[in-house]
């Protein structure tokens, strides 16, 4: 395994981070794996030397925390980097939700009490909250990081000028910084090249991208329209949305060709081609599948050409943005 700092930290991940989403609790997903389930996924991704792990409080509502704790308990807590995430509804109650000050400190405890730890090491905020003041927000993880709940903290998709905001606030104001920004990017969509990677490379910041692979959709089994052959491609909107456009599947088919230079699959060269990018620390990976998960790992070892990155870029077309909300 390979491992590099995330952005200017001196905190060492392994190149690939084990995405949690995946394992938790049907009700919530119908592809979503039990804890049974994934128990050889994170052994796998443990033996391969895999020392990341992401999860949210919102997945499968608290049970992939729980899971999470559950399957690292027996790991040495400093062999192993831990991040979830605040900010999605997690009930119906009006407070339940958000980046106020409230939420995130009812939030952090609930998250470490099902994770069983004391603390996490990256604690991200999931989205934008367009109705708590942003300065509420990064004074609260400011606290959180000092009380020693978290020893960073990080952020997911939103606009480059609302994390600029962010970055700005903590630092005139002496509080903790965002150290990593978990966005979405893929060969499929790389609307992120215009302004958050900019942004991130000069402030030094790790980028973790959420769906390297598109949610599957360099597998071969995605239908032009929508759906597909796997219970995941039959029950994901979010996917369906973002990703079936036919442009995106002239990518696709390109991918494939370069697949077999390699003798990989599409999805090994859309994530080889997100690795070949310096300014990438770990890509989050999610397997409901051992192979897939060893297909992953593998891609590391593969190296593109700069004619191949080339010929995987030249056909993308701009999207409307995507993943904010």
């Amino acid at each position: 395994m390979q491992y590099v700092n995330l952005g200017n930290t001196g905190l060492k991940v392994s190149r690939l981070c084990l995405g949690m989403m995946t394992y938790g609790s049907k009700k919530w997903r119908e592809w979503v794996l039990d804890e049974n389930e994934a128990k050889p996924f994170v052994k796998r991704a443990l033996d391969a030397g895999i020392n990341f792990f992401d999860t949210a409080d919102v997945y499968s509502l608290g049970e992939s925390e729980r899971i999470t704790g559950s399957l690292l308990k027996g790991i040495k807590r400093e062999s192993v980097v831990v991040a979830t995430k605040v900010f999605n509804p997690m009930s119906d109650e009006v407070n339940d939700r958000g980046l106020s000050r409230k939420h995130i400190l009812d939030s952090i405890d609930n998250s470490l009490k099902r994770l069983q730890m004391d603390h996490v090491d990256l604690y991200q905020i999931h989205r934008w909250d367009y109705n708590t003041p942003i300065e509420e927000t990064m004074e609260t993880l400011n606290d959180v990081v000092r009380a020693g709940k978290a020893r960073y903290i990080g952020a997911s998709s939103m606009f480059a000028w609302q994390f600029m905001k962010a970055l700005h606030t903590s630092e005139v104001n002496g509080w903790a910084k965002f150290v990593s920004m978990q966005n979405h990017y893929n060969l499929v969509y790389r609307e992120e090249e215009r302004e958050m990677i900019p942004l991130c490379r000069d402030q030094g910041i790790g980028l973790i991208p959420w769906s390297p692979m598109a949610r599957g959709f360099f597998a071969g089994n995605r239908k032009r329209g929508g759906g597909g052959e796997t219970i995941r491609a039959q029950s994901d909107p979010f996917a369906n949305d973002m990703y079936f456009h036919e442009q995106d599947f002239t990518v696709a088919d390109r991918a494939a060709e370069v697949a077999k230079g390699h003798q990989a699959t599409a999805s090994q060269i859309a994530l080889a081609w997100v690795l070949s990018k310096p300014y990438i620390a770990a890509p989050i990976i999610g397997s409901s599948k051992i192979g897939h998960l060893d297909q992953a790992i593998a891609a590391l070892d593969i190296k593109l050409s700069d004619n191949e990155v080339r010929r995987l870029e030249e056909l993308y077309q701009p999207h409307p943005t995507l993943g904010h909300s």
